[in-house]
């Protein structure tokens, strides 16, 4: 497993820094390591490092959820209430509308099987805008109408919306009866995961306050918790609905809202952890592609991939009615809620391996969905953010790309 290791980094480090210097968003870099690395290449991972591929992917996820809820502002998050909840549903529910209108011609399968695929295709990626948003949070860019913030926190509720209608329409597909009542799992999971996260992030503000020790402690502690959030999400299933990740967003909200200069003192310490944990991520990713899976789909899956962005970006535009934003500003985010890529990886090859007759197809449509909208959403987001946001202050000369963490903006780059 160690070999592994050095050969992801180092290759995905190699070929993320390739990427960069062209001016293409890094992760396509990693994806393409992991691909190569992978079990469909040269398969030169070891099965154990694949065997935890999941556990290791939740981690770096963790991180740099980690990282949102502590530059995530509560009075700026105010500000966007309504457009972010909006944000949260509204895009999804038109893919999936989308593609339950386009996939059953174009693919051959039926409109519940659409429907499924949809919820899979339909989550935006956080491992992808989160480090985008955080990046324009810390340089004051659109934050004056907290855009950032906004799609941060609506990208997180959207997963959360299409996980919870993927295991309703998987236990119809799989011939069992959907209840409608399954859709009230939404809104208890946010305020569960909120609330459970917030009660933790003011406890640990108490205990930190009393108790002094070193900031990496602390970092270990609040990585500790974060890893139960997810756990009592698996633990709670039959009895409540909590969303894990959530949890983890709202914990590092409420550390920023009640003790801020704690908040700033272990961000970069989370920021230096993400150099890692990215590489990790989007290898990982790269490496549950099937090439052969994807190449046999040929246009029509592609056509269907793009069918459906367009009836997201049209609920994006939705959403923001009536709201503050200029044409710019709602053509950024709308932007800004293309890339996918965690999700797709991490639920796509479910209905394959529960035997569907579709889920060949379902898998190979959530592999080029990460192949085309995660390095075209990334290299979107780097190319427009300059011109359709309000900088609040000058952005550092000769920096056209957004990188990952500030404190080392030559190196650590995602785009």
């Amino acid at each position: 497993m160690l070999t592994s290791l050095a050969y992801i980094f180092l290759l995905g480090l190699a070929l993320g820094y390739i990427f960069k210097r062209l001016h293409l968003p890094s992760l396509i870099g990693m994806l393409l390591t992991g691909i190569i690395l992978g079990p469909y290449a040269l398969n030169a991972l070891s099965p154990t490092l694949l065997g935890i591929s999941a556990e290791l992917r939740q981690i770096a996820l963790i991180i740099i959820l980690m990282r949102a809820g502590l530059a995530l502002d509560i009075k700026d998050l105010r500000k966007v209430g309504r457009p972010a909840i909006l944000m949260s549903i509204i895009p999804a529910t038109l893919e999936i509308t989308g593609m339950i209108l386009i996939a059953p011609p174009l693919l051959g399968i039926t409109t519940l099987e659409a429907a499924l695929m949809g919820t899979i295709i339909a989550a935006v990626s956080p491992a992808i805008i989160v480090p985008k948003m955080l990046y324009l949070i810390e340089n004051k860019i659109g934050t004056r109408k907290s855009i950032p913030q906004m799609i941060m926190a609506a990208g997180s509720v959207d997963d959360v919306y299409v996980i919870i209608l993927f295991t309703s329409l998987l236990t119809l597909s799989t011939g069992g009866n959907f209840e409608t009542i399954n859709l009230l799992q939404i809104p208890i999971s946010v305020i569960t995961g909120l609330l459970l996260g917030s009660a933790t992030g003011f406890a640990l503000t108490m205990f930190f306050k009393k108790i002094h020790m070193r900031d990496s402690i602390k970092v270990v502690i609040m990585m500790s918790f974060a890893f139960l959030f997810l756990a009592a999400e698996g633990w709670l299933k039959s009895t409540i609905s909590i969303s894990g990740l959530l949890a983890v967003v709202a914990m590092g909200a409420t550390i920023l809202y009640t003790y801020p200069l704690l908040a700033n003192r272990i961000s970069p310490k989370f920021s230096k952890l993400w150099v890692a944990a990215e590489i990790l991520l989007f290898v990982l990713v790269g490496a549950t592609v099937d090439i052969k899976f994807a190449a046999a789909a040929g246009l029509s899956a592609i056509a269907v991939i793009f069918f459906v962005l367009v009836f997201r970006m049209a609920g994006v535009f939705l959403s923001l009615i009536k709201t503050r934003l200029n044409l710019k500003e709602r053509l950024f985010c709308m932007i800004a809620y293309l890339p996918k890529a965690t999700v797709q990886a991490a639920i796509g090859s479910i209905p394959l391996a529960m035997g569907l007759p579709s889920g060949n197809i379902i898998l190979t449509v959530a592999v080029l969905a990460i192949l085309i909208t995660a390095p075209l959403g990334a290299w979107a987001i780097d190319s427009t953010y300059a011109h359709l946001l309000t900088t609040n202050k000058p952005l550092t000369p000769n920096t056209p790309h957004i990188p990952t963490d500030n404190t080392d903006n030559t190196d650590a780059s995602l785009g």
